[in-house]
Order: structure tokens, then C-alpha cells, then sequence
């Protein structure tokens, strides 16, 4: 059978594991390719290389082209009026007729509804509303979207039957959400998080995000050592943080048990 294990010993995220996956060996093109069936306005994939603290690792920005165009023309003119994206934030029940338009593989859209889902009902117990009701903010933008149906595509085109992880480290401290001030780890975060083994950590930064926690609650088989395995392809997916003693890095590795 074959698997992946995420070894995300310095953090969890959607952008994360996607780029992890395509370094990994995952077709980039046949991904792209495939989310472009979905509604989602322009947008572009930027795929870097990069270095953090000594690892080398591929980091994946998505680009919505029409709030980079609005920059350009700030930049521009400064005194002209724009308006903001509409799209940016959407419900839950719009994700999901969104992705069950698109004519993905019955796994893909499978998977990219099972960790929406787990991102839904936590948001819907934090805020105490019915499930269809959800408005999501952060997991509700493009390049969530594109993440979440990118790894769902990434799992697909490498054959994985089946996801392993580690536990999941949170980080500390406080973030910033869309309702206000947070302590790390997000009340969204943990609820998602609920029964999965989680790894200690001093860091002072959010690790892992919502929609990384919906990934690992949604997909995730097995938490806990690396299994026994053949590994066959090693990735590492780049995080936006710089810390100072450890690379913020995922890496995953595929093989056989």
C-alpha cells in the first residue's frame, strides 16, 4: 500500500503540505491544470525555491491576479478609490457546491469536502451556528481553497491510499484572526484538533493553522513515529516563518508499508 507520512515537526499548514507534496513528486502541472476547473477568478501559482535555516525546500505562494492588479494600480494612481474582492470570504455550503461543480476524480472531491467539513463543524460549534451556516473568513479565501483541492489533486496523481502523521506541534502566543486577538492555538484550531496527539513546543508563533488541522483531522489515518515503510520520495514544503533554531518545513515522505 502507499503512503505518505507528514513529519511536521516544525509546523502544519495547507500551503505547506501542498508544496511538500510537489517536491515530493507530484505533478504541479496536471494540479494547476486541475484547479483551474474550479470558480475561482484569476489566479496564478508561484512556486519558489528556497532555503530555511540550511534546508532547502519548495514554497508555494498563490496569487489572486485581480487584488495584484488593484496593487499595481494603487501603486499608480494612490488616490484612486478600489474596491475589495468580493470573493474573498464564502460560506461553507458555496465551498462545497463550488467543489462539486468542478468535475474532480470522486476521491479529490471526496477528500477536499472531508477537511472543509472539519474546518465547518468546528467553526460551527466555536460560533454555536448550524453547520450550513457557516461563514468561513481565512479558510474561505483562494488560496485556502487552492490548497486544500491542491492536496486532495497531490494525493491523487501520487497514489496515496492512505495518510500517515506525526503530532501535530501548535506553537504559542497570540494571533490575529478575522474576529480579533487569539491565543495560539486558535479556538477553530483546537477544537479540529481534538484527539489528535499533539507535539510540545516553546515557539512563540502560530505552527499550525486551521486549515493544516482540518488536513491532518480529515485525512489523517494514523498519528504518531514514522511506520515501517519503504520510503520512496522525500519533500519538503517551505512555511512563511523564519525561526531561529529549527527550518519551518514540512517534510513527507512516500512509500510502501
Amino acid at each position: 500500500m502507499k503512503i505518505a507520512y507528514l513529519d511536521c515537526f516544525s509546523g502544519l499548514s495547507g500551503d505547506m503540505t501542498l508544496a511538500a507534496l510537489v517536491d515530493a513528486g507530484a505533478n504541479r502541472e496536471t494540479i494547476e491544470s486541475e484547479l483551474r476547473k474550479l470558480s475561482l477568478g484569476d489566479f496564478r501559482m508561484e512556486w519558489l525555491s528556497v532555503m530555511k535555516t540550511g534546508v532547502h525546500a519548495l514554497k508555494l505562494n498563490v496569487i489572486d491576479l485581480h487584488l495584484e492588479q488593484q496593487a499595481e494600480q494603487a501603486k499608480a494612481n494612490p488616490f484612486r478609490v478600489l474596491h475589495s474582492h468580493p470573493h474573498e470570504h464564502r460560506r461553507y455550503m458555496e465551498i462545497v457546491a463550488l467543489i462539486e461543480a468542478a468535475g474532480l476524480s470522486r476521491r479529490v472531491t471526496q477528500r477536499a469536502l472531508a477537511v472543509f467539513e472539519q474546518i465547518g463543524k468546528a467553526e460551527a460549534k466555536i460560533h454555536n451556528i448550524p453547520l450550513d451556516t457557516v461563514h468561513f473568513h481565512e479558510v474561505g479565501a483562494l488560496d485556502s481553497i487552492v490548497d486544500i483541492v491542491g492536496v486532495a489533486l497531490a494525493l491523487e496523481d501520487l497514489g496515496i491510499e492512505q495518510l500517515y502523521c506525526g503530532p501535530v506541534p501548535t506553537g504559542n502566543g497570540y494571533v490575529r484572526c478575522d474576529h480579533g486577538l487569539y491565543p495560539v492555538p486558535a479556538p477553530a484550531t483546537m477544537e479540529i484538533l481534538k484527539g489528535i496527539p499533539l507535539r510540545a513546543s516553546t515557539i512563540e508563533k502560530e505552527l499550525t493553522t486551521p486549515t493544516g488541522a482540518g488536513i491532518a483531522a480529515a485525512l489523517v489515518t494514523q498519528f504518531g513515529p514514522l511506520p515501517g515503510m519503504t520510503v520512496e520520495s522525500i519533500g519538503y514544503g517551505a512555511g512563511t516563518r523564519n525561526l531561529p533554531d529549527q527550518p519551518n518545513v514540512l517534510r513527507v515522505m512516500i512509500g510502501t508499508l
